[in-house]
C-alpha cells in the first residue's frame, strides 16, 4: 500500500492520512461477486477513470469525461456490452449515467470486472455520492458530496482500490 492508495477499512475509506465515512454494497464485502447481489467486491482494484456532470460541476480533473444525456453502463450478462459504457438508445438491462438525483454527478470508475468482462461476475462498481450517511449502495462504495470532491480532486490513474 502506499498513501496514494484508497484504502476501505471498517471507520471509512482511507486515502492520504484521512478516512472518510463512506458505505457500501448492502450485502457487505463480497470474495466471490455476482451480478445483483449487492456486495461490494473485495480486491485490490485500479481506479481506471472519471466521470462528471458538465451541467451540475466542472471537470474535477483534467482527465474527467463529461457524462452525457445519452452515456449508460451496460448490466445485462447476456449483451456483447456488459460493464461497459453505452449510449442510448439500448435496448438491454442498463443503469442511466446522467440521473435526476446527484449519486452519479462524479463518478470514479474501478476495473472491477473490466475491460474483459466475464459475464455475472458484476458491474458497474464506481466510487460515487451516497444518499445519506450509512445507506447501502447496490456494490459500490459511496461518501458524501464533499469527501467525494475532494478525493476526486487528488487520485490518478495510478491511485489503487483497495478492499479487503
Amino acid at each position: 500500500m502506499t498513501p496514494a492508495d484508497l484504502v476501505l477499512t471498517p471507520r471509512g475509506l482511507r486515502f492520504a492520512g484521512h478516512t472518510y465515512p463512506c458505505t457500501i454494497g448492502k450485502s457487505g464485502l463480497a470474495a466471490d461477486k455476482k451480478e445483483g447481489d449487492g456486495g461490494t467486491p473485495i480486491g485490490t482494484h485500479r481506479i481506471v477513470g472519471m466521470l462528471y456532470r458538465p451541467d451540475r460541476m466542472p471537470a474535477p480533473t483534467t482527465w474527467a469525461l463529461p457524462i452525457g444525456p445519452r452515456d449508460l453502463w451496460s448490466d445485462d450478462v447476456s449483451d456483447a456490452d456488459y460493464n461497459m459504457m453505452v449510449r442510448a438508445p439500448y435496448t438491454p438491462s442498463h443503469e442511466k449515467l446522467r440521473r435526476a438525483d446527484p449519486l452519479y454527478d462524479l463518478v470514479i470508475l474501478t476495473d472491477w470486472n473490466w475491460p474483459d468482462a466475464i459475464k455475472g461476475r458484476g458491474s458497474a462498481i464506481f466510487i460515487h455520492q451516497y444518499r445519506r450517511p450509512g445507506y447501502p449502495t447496490e456494490g459500490c462504495i459511496a461518501l458524501s458530496r464533499a469527501h467525494l470532491h475532494k478525493i476526486a480532486g487528488r487520485i490518478s490513474t495510478r491511485t489503487r482500490l483497495i478492499i479487503r
